[in-house]
Parts: structure tokens; C-alpha cells; sequence
């Protein structure tokens, strides 16, 4: 492979304009796709396999038009200080309210709160709940903005009014930064390259592979049903793998140059050797993300194909567009250790020769494996600890910071009806093969009442073949409470005596139920998607470094750094632990998907740093050095370059702490946290500790697997075979003949 994508580089570093005009004529026409794109439409969110689903679809069947799965909003009413909603003022704003809402087209029903016992026992507090036709994700901006027309005309009639409900959740917005990631990213290259050009030419490549691949996420939305979070996750990724590869190859062309070779000739050596632990590299990440797949959850599974496709590109466009633009560069683009001139002249960082940080580090470490390896595993196994204490769940409206509307109406409404009044379970009662219908409803409601936790049990509600029902059941605890969820449970329970008395099936739903359902699928998913991550991963690592004990040590380091990112977000986020520091207004269960969304991105990203850092020991190994030299040179060469792409990706996921989101303050918390444990304790640490304990049993590997395994030269051992007998370097054909 290494002499492969040696021919490529030098290919490409030669006919720069041809690689340049195909890029460029790429992103136009994605971009061109995704401005005639139709609007993406509709996006659907089902959830196979679970029992809340089965009861949604079987809502559809039964009650044709009912919109089972539609948006939902509860305008809460609060009376003036002393005053009752009951009164004759108050009362007229409401039913305009009423009026106001049930004019909108995409709405199916909205509840009068005085027909249908929506005020509270001390009469202070009233609402009404709109139900549309299609889901929150559906609804269109004019159907939010009448929905926020019609709260605002009620306050100005003195009434304190929130809204509550999915009907106003929209994308949300990060604001800026992703630009202030970029822009961090500039000043961390600027410092590693100590050149403006060396440092733009990862930015460039990243951002427009980013924008092929979200152009064409876009273009393809309408077709593939595609949501926005689609394409937030498709760049996220896209810009940090992005950065990563170019920065490892731009950082060994100029060693390559350091090393006295011709411009061509290190474009060539840096494609085919760093080149090739971007491939593998990029081949991880790509696991990871396809991986999503066992979870069979068809929104994740086309976020991480859609993410997986950007990461595709990133290393498409490392592979030859670096080396293209290196061409057009020139010598502007200095060997490693020189400055431009606008950062300090042809001046020299250091003395030719002289230690670098991470070779004095890498010295310290071989001298004192033991001791760094205990303080690494300790450290991080401390940081684990609260981990054994996660609880997982879905966020609601409770979650949410004080200073939103859903928010506010969320406490209203559990100030007047209860905290269970916010996450009404629907019971789905299926007697058509009952002989007696109406008694399994009335049975079923029966057997409702005389379970602990529960409130309210409204009449069963019949279609119009009898057949089935639903019965509304409101809990005594908050909807994202563990007792809510064993009294869904028990409910479930149930079915097995209901089913023997009436022959009627029963099926609970409701927001909360999905919720409970989706973070049950998670959960079991995590191992399977784990053992098949890592395993795949595992078995690619023995290919790319001939060795057992290096993929399993990188394996257990990440299920080390996980495991540490896991419990930091345990403490912050359902402890409590800095919380104002981070701007958590309200603790609760951690996000259910949190964790396999870590063990996917942040596997990807950690197999990029273990590759970038030990191909360079091996190749130093296999080259002749000792076991100890070669991590001390692995480190002379990747450390810099490892800690500054570690460095970006933490700013970069540290700007989604900033956000109102509390999902989204998680997620960038804990990737920030994440990478940070795996970059700086584990790669930097852990690796080279086992690797100096280890010595050439590092790189063991059994002579029948040798023989057995395909031989991918990432260390570029075949570069120098090639040196001997290569033939006119201005012959392309040779790419062919590869």
C-alpha cells in the first residue's frame, strides 16, 4: 500500500491542477445539487421493534386521521396574583386563545380547559392542548409562530402564559461555534507549523470535504429522508477527521524536507507513509460510524452512514489534494524546525538535532514505565468510578434551563395537576379478538387503577369499529423518574392476565414510554455494537501493526478512556459536581444515547491518534531501531502533531458546552472530556509505559498469522525496495501498474 499512495502523492503533487479542477468541479456540483435539491421535507422517527412503536402504528390503523404520532403543545395559563382562571376576564382570553389556535392548518384538535377539567383544584392554573396532524420534527415555522402569536396575545390580557410540548422543538442552534472552533484550530496549526500557509493548507482541505459532504447530505435529504442533526453530525466529524489527516500529512512532508528530499519526492514519501495510517485511520472511524447500524434505529443508522460518507471524503481529498496543493505551495511550505518569514524569518525554532518536548517525555516515560503506567490507569480509573452509578434516559421539558418557556410551563403544570401530569402514559387497549370489548376496556382500566404511582385513569375511549381504545394514565412521579418507568413496567406486566380474562392485548405508548422503550434499545445495543467495533477494529490494527498485544493494549485504552469520559459526565451532569461552572441548571439521567454515541466517535478518533502515533514506532522498528529508540522517535515525530490535533478537537466539541441545549452541553462535554483522557493520558502516557514494559514482545506476532495476514506496509518498508528500482518518475503509468 505505502508504494501505492507514494505513486499517488508524487501523481498528484505533479498534475495539481488536474486533482485541484476534479475537487473543485466536485464541490460544485454538490453544491449545485444542494441548491436544487427539493426541501427535505418530512422526516419520519420510528423506532422498530419496540412496544411503544407497535402501539403508535396500530393507533394509525384503528384511528385513521387521529395523527397518533403528531406534534403536541400545552399552553399553560396562570391567573393574576389573587385572581381564579374561573373568572369572567380571564376566562374570554383563554377562549380567544382557544379560537386563535384552532385556526391554524396543520392543527387536528385543541382542548377547551373548561369543558374538559383542565383547571387545577385551587382554580390559579389552566391549560389546553393542542394536537396537530404531522410530528414535531414536520411542523411548519407558521404553525410555531401562531403558537407563539397566541401565548403572547393572552399575557398581554394579564395572564402569565407558557408553552409547553414538542410542537416548538426545532434544530438548535449552536451559534458560533463551529467558527470559533476553526478559528482555534488556526491559532494550534499556526503554533505546530510556525507557517500561515503550512497552517491553512488542513483547514482548506477539511472545510471543503466538509462542505462536499454536507452539500451532498443536503442534496440527498428529500430522497434518503434525512433531518438536520444529519448533516450537524456529517461536519462535525467531517471537520475533525479533516484536520487530523491533512495535519499529519502537511507535518511529515516537511520532514520529509527536514530530511533534504526533493519537494516531489516528500510529497510521494508523505502520502505513502502517513498517507497510509490515514487510510486505516479513516478505516476505523468508518467502522464506527457504519457500526450505529446494529442499533436499528433508522435516524442513527443514516447519521452515522451520512458521517461515514464525510469521513470517506476527508481521506480522499488528504490523499491527493494535500499533495496537489504542497505543489502549488512550493517553498513557502518550510522543512520541519524553520519559520516563515512573517513568524520570525528562516530562523530556526531549535538547534538541528536538539530534543524536542516529546523526546524528552518519551525518555522519562521508558525510564519510569511502572510508575507512569499505575498514576495513568489509577487516574483514570478514579475518574470511572462514578460511571457504576449512571442512569440512563431520554431529556423532557424538566431538563430543559429555567429561563425557557417549556421550561416554565413544565413547573405550572406540575404545580397545579402533579408531576405526572407531564408525561401521561397512553394505554392501547387491542380487543379485536375479544368477544367482549367493552368489558376488556373496562377491565383494563380496573386493573390500571390498583397500581401503585398512579393518579388519574381516564374513561377508556373507543374507535368507531369498538375494537380499541385508549386509555390515558397520569402518574404520581415525573416523567423521567424511575418509578414512572416501573410503573410502565408493571402495566406491561399486566397484559398476560388481561389477555387470559378478555383475550384483549394491551400496549402502553406516550412520549414517556418511547422514551423509556428508546433507552431500553440503547442499552442493550451497546455491548453487540461494542464487540462488534472493536472486534473489526481489533482485527484491522493486527493487520496494520503485525502484532496481537499493540491492538488489544490500544482496545483497553479506549475502553479505559470511555469508561473515565462516562463517569466526568456522571459527575457533572446527574451528580452535580461543577455544575454552575458548566452552566447545568438542572441534574437528571444522563442522555441514553450518550454513551454509544461516545464509544462511536470517540473510538474513531482514539484509533486515529493510536495509528498516527505507533505506525511511527513500527516504522522506526522495523528499520532497525530498538524497541525503546523507536518509541522515543515515534514520539520526536507524532507527539507535536498528535497533541495539536487533540488540542483542536477538545476546543472545537468545548464550544457545544456553551449551548442552551442541555443534550448538546452533554454531548460536547463529554467528547471534549473524552478526547482529552484518550490524547493526553492513554496515547501519551499508558501507550508508550506498556510499549517500553513490553519491549520486541510488543511487536510478537504468531509465524502462521504472519504468513496469513496481508502484508499493507504502513511503515513504508516497500519505499525503499522501490528507491532501488524505480523507473522514470515522470511516468504515470507506474500509479497503473501498482
Amino acid at each position: 500500500m505505502a508504494t501505492f499512495l507514494y505513486k499517488l502523492g508524487r501523481l498528484a503533487f505533479r498534475r495539481r491542477h488536474f486533482v485541484a479542477l476534479i475537487w473543485v468541479a466536485l464541490l460544485t456540483l454538490a453544491g449545485i445539487g444542494a441548491a436544487s435539491a427539493p426541501p427535505a421535507g418530512n422526516t419520519s422517527f420510528s423506532i422498530p421493534g419496540t412496544e411503544a412503536q407497535k402501539a403508535f402504528d396500530l393507533l394509525e390503523q384503528r384511528f385513521p386521521g387521529a395523527s397518533a404520532d403528531g406534534a403536541t403543545a400545552r399552553v399553560v395559563f396562570k391567573a393574576p396574583s389573587g385572581e381564579k382562571m374561573t373568572a369572567a376576564g380571564n376566562k374570554a382570553a383563554v377562549e380567544k386563545t382557544v379560537e386563535e389556535l384552532s385556526a391554524g392548518s396543520e392543527v387536528a384538535s385543541v382542548s377547551d380547559p373548561y369543558t374538559g377539567h383542565a383547571v387545577s383544584k385551587d382554580g390559579t392554573i389552566a391549560y389546553t392542548s393542542v394536537k396537530y396532524k404531522v410530528s414535531g420534527m414536520e411542523l411548519e415555522d407558521s404553525s410555531r409562530t401562531a403558537l407563539k402569536n397566541a401565548a403572547q396575545d393572552a399575557r398581554e390580557a394579564g395572564l402569565t402564559v407558557e408553552i409547553g410540548g414538542d410542537a416548538l422543538n426545532a434544530a438548535p442552534e449552536t451559534g458560533a461555534t463551529e467558527v470559533i472552533g476553526i478559528a482555534i484550530a488556526a491559532v494550534v496549526l499556526v503554533i505546530t507549523f510556525g507557517s500561515l500557509l503550512a497552517a491553512g493548507l488542513p483547514l482548506l482541505t477539511a472545510i471543503i470535504g466538509v462542505g462536499i459532504g454536507v452539500c451532498t447530505v443536503t442534496a440527498l435529504a428529500s430522497t434518503l429522508d434525512l433531518g438536520s442533526t444529519t448533516s450537524t453530525l456529517a461536519s462535525m466529524i467531517g471537520l475533525a477527521v479533516g484536520i487530523d489527516y491533512a495535519l499529519f500529512i502537511v507535518s511529515r512532508y516537511r520532514a520529509e524536507l527536514a530530511e533534504g528530499r526533493t519537494r516531489e519526492e516528500a510529497a510521494g514519501r508523505a502520502v505513502g507513509t502517513a498517507g497510509s495510517a490515514v487510510v486505516f485511520a479513516g478505516l476505523t472511524v468508518v467502522i464506527a460510524l457504519v457500526g450505529l447500524s446494529v442499533v436499528n434505529i433508522p435516524m442513527l443508522t443514516k447519521m452515522g452512514v451520512a458521517a461515514a460518507g464525510t469521513v470517506v471524503i476527508a481521506v480522499l481529498i488528504a490523499l491527493t489534494m494535500i499533495p496537489a496543493l504542497l505543489g502549488y505551495a512550493g517553498r513557502k511550505v518550510k522543512p520541519a524546525g524553520e519559520k516563515s518569514k512573517l513568524l520570525g524569518g528562516s530562523r530556526t525554532a531549535k538547534k538541528p538535532g536538539g530534543p524536542n518536548l516529546g523526546t524528552r517525555w518519551a525518555s522519562f516515560v521508558i525510564r519510569r514505565p511502572v510508575a507512569v503506567l499505575l498514576l495513568g490507569v489509577l487516574g483514570l480509573g478514579a475518574a470511572a468510578v462514578p460511571a457504576a452509578s449512571l442512569e440512563l434516559g431520554l431529556p423532557d421539558d424538566g431538563s430543559q434551563p429555567t429561563s425557557t418557556t417549556q421550561r416554565r410551563a413544565y413547573d405550572l403544570l406540575s404545580e397545579g395537576f402533579g408531576p405526572g401530569f407531564n408525561g401521561p402514559l397512553m394505554v392501547v387497549v387491542d380487543a379485536k379478538d375479544s368477544a367482549r370489548p367493552k368489558a376488556a376496556f373496562t377491565e383494563v382500566t380496573d386493573e390500571i387503577k390498583g397500581l401503585k404511582d398512579v393518579v388519574t385513569v381516564t374513561p377508556a375511549q373507543p374507535n368507531k369499529a369498538g375494537d380499541t381504545a385508549t386509555v390515558t394514565v397520569i402518574p404520581n412521579s415525573k416523567p423521567s423518574s424511575t418509578t414512572t418507568e416501573e410503573l410502565v413496567h408493571a402495566i406491561r406486566d399486566a397484559r398476560a392476565d388481561i389477555k387470559a380474562k378478555t383475550d384483549a392485548d394491551v400496549l402502553v405508548t406516550g412520549s414517556t414510554a418511547m422514551n423509556i422503550d428508546v433507552s431500553q434499545k440503547l442499552n442493550d445495543a451497546l455491548f453487540p455494537y461494542l464487540a462488534l467495533v472493536v472486534g473489526l477494529a481489533f482485527l484491522l490494527l493486527i493487520v496494520v501493526f503485525r502484532s496481537l498485544l499493540v491492538p488489544l493494549k490500544a482496545a483497553l485504552g479506549f475502553l479505559l478512556s470511555v469508561m473515565a469520559a462516562l463517569g466526568a459526565v456522571v459527575a457533572v451532569f446527574q451528580w452535580g459536581w461543577l455544575s454552575g461552572l458548566m452552566g447545568v441548571e438542572q441534574t437528571g439521567p444522563v442522555m441514553s444515547m450518550m454513551p454509544i454515541f461516545m464509544v462511536g466517535v470517540v473510538f474513531g478518533l482514539a484509533m486515529d491518534y493510536e495509528v498516527f502515533l505507533v505506525t511511527r514506532m513500527r516504522e522506526a522498528y522495523v528499520h532497525g531501531e530498538k524497541p525503546s529508540q523507536a518509541i522515543v522517535t515515534g514520539f520526536r515525530h507524532g507527539a507535536r502533531v498528535v497533541t495539536a490535533a487533540a488540542v483542536i478537537m477538545i476546543a472545537v466539541f468545548s464550544g457545544f458546552i456553551g449551548s442552551s441545549e442541555s443534550m448538546i452541553k452533554m454531548i460536547g462535554f463529554g467528547l471534549a472530556i473524552a478526547v482529552f483522557f484518550d490524547a493526553f493520558i492513554v496515547r501519551m502516557a499508558i501507550v508508550p509505559a506498556v510499549l517500553a514494559l513490553l519491549g520486541r514482545r510488543a511487536w510478537w506476532l504468531p509465524r502462521w498469522l504472519e504468513r496469513a495476514l496481508p502484508n499493507v506496509d504502513v511503515e513504508g518498508e516497500g519505499l525503499r525496495a522501490h528507491d532501488a528500482h524505480r523507473t522514470d518518475p515522470d511516468d504515470d503509468r507506474e500509479l497503473v501498474r501498482a
